[in-house]
């Protein structure tokens, strides 16, 4: 395994392209080209950004990324699924190099497989990312310390440090970042000058375990279980103060799970996921109304994981059709996982065209 290395670069000019490349002994890599931030106080005429999510080397192809090497974006935002755990099977479009990802040398050459790929390479090359992680980066639906399949504690433990020291590694992130075992601080602020203010979260590490175990479940008590998060109490003390001090003119949560409360059940029962923030009901609710008590400017909340195409608007109450909208949802389909969702999302909204934010 090669030498995996970053670079922090200081004295760089704001709002303006630079172009960068690596050589080590005879081998030098083709040149990629990076974007600095305009200053805090600036206040630029435009962003250009693209969102992607749930990429699955074995279901499919990146040419998404081809496209998006195409189009003049300032920075790339990726919301999870960078790679997928599972083991090889050899009735996929393409093959995992080894079977389910447990140590740290199997998450780094998952890593290495799925960056060989020209797309995913021009997209890097093209400009800045901005990441964060979902579950498959360590192991699918796992919240804080708990594994979605038996396992002991410390051995998940064991894992999810190999896993968090491996996304590390392969990933455009800052030494504030390095991990320190099994814990890595991950969640940050980025400005656009004025424009945009960055809320790049984890929605992950801190989490609680699902309510009423995974799936989809009917309306319960439990989900307004104040104890209840997706977000622990030190990052959603530091979203909410973040949000409520911001500057910029609009506020970009850059995060992994549905926000919108969406009806998956046929008929007349209801039933919401319980690994997506309907799950989390007093939290979601929580982050409502402090959109709406502190007037936040103009929140928009970017999400990928479900592999659909969503444009969804959330109102201050829920219960009460014609509140306030108080901000938007986009949730962008998948890189190659599972489809492009379009006929599933006709019959969600089929069946569920009345359950608000």
């Amino acid at each position: 395994m090669g030498a995996l290395v970053h670079v922090e670069v200081s004295g760089l000019r704001p709002e303006r392209w630079y172009w960068y490349r690596f050589k080590v002994g005879t081998e030098l890599s083709p040149t990629g080209r990076t974007r600095t931030a305009p200053l805090a106080d600036a206040l630029p005429a435009r962003l250009r950004f693209a969102f992607a999510s749930c990429q699955h080397y074995k279901t499919g192809l990146f040419t998404a990324y081809d496209h998006l090497a195409r189009d003049d974006l300032d920075l790339v935002v990726h919301m999870g699924d960078y790679i997928y755990e599972g083991a090889a099977n050899n009735q996929r479009v393409h093959r995992h190099n080894s079977p389910e990802i447990l140590q740290l040398d199997d998450y780094r050459a998952r890593y290495a497989l799925y960056k060989s790929d020209p797309s995913l390479q021009r997209a890097h090359a093209i400009a800045p990312w901005i990441v964060t992680w979902d579950d498959h980066e360590v192991v699918n639906n796992y919240a804080g310390d708990i594994p979605d399949k038996p396992s002991t504690k410390p051995a998940f433990l064991l894992r999810r440090a190999a896993a968090y020291q491996a996304y590390f590694g392969h990933m455009p992130l800052r030494r504030s970042a390095q991990p320190h075992g099994p814990d890595m601080l991950l969640y940050r602020s980025l400005h656009y000058g004025r424009l945009a203010q960055f809320h790049v979260l984890d929605t992950r590490q801190y989490r609680t375990d699902q309510p009423r175990g995974d799936g989809v479940k009917p309306p319960h008590a439990v989900l307004m279980d104040p104890e209840g998060t997706a977000l622990g109490d030190r990052q959603r003390d530091w979203l909410f103060t973040g949000l409520t001090r911001s500057p910029p003119t609009w506020n970009v949560l850059a995060q992994q799970i549905m926000f919108a409360r969406v009806d998956r059940t046929r008929g007349p029962a209801i039933g919401y996921s319980m690994d997506q923030w309907p799950g989390y009901e007093f939290e979601r609710r929580r982050l409502l109304r402090h959109f709406a008590d502190k007037k936040i400017k103009k929140p928009v909340v970017l999400t990928g994981d479900i592999h659909f195409n969503w444009a969804n608007e959330l109102i201050a109450d829920f219960d009460q059709l014609d509140s306030q909208s108080v901000g938007t949802e986009l949730v962008g389909t998948s890189i190659s996982s599972g489809g492009d969702g379009t006929e599933t999302s006709k019959k969600m909204v089929n069946f569920s065209p009345k359950i608000p934010s």
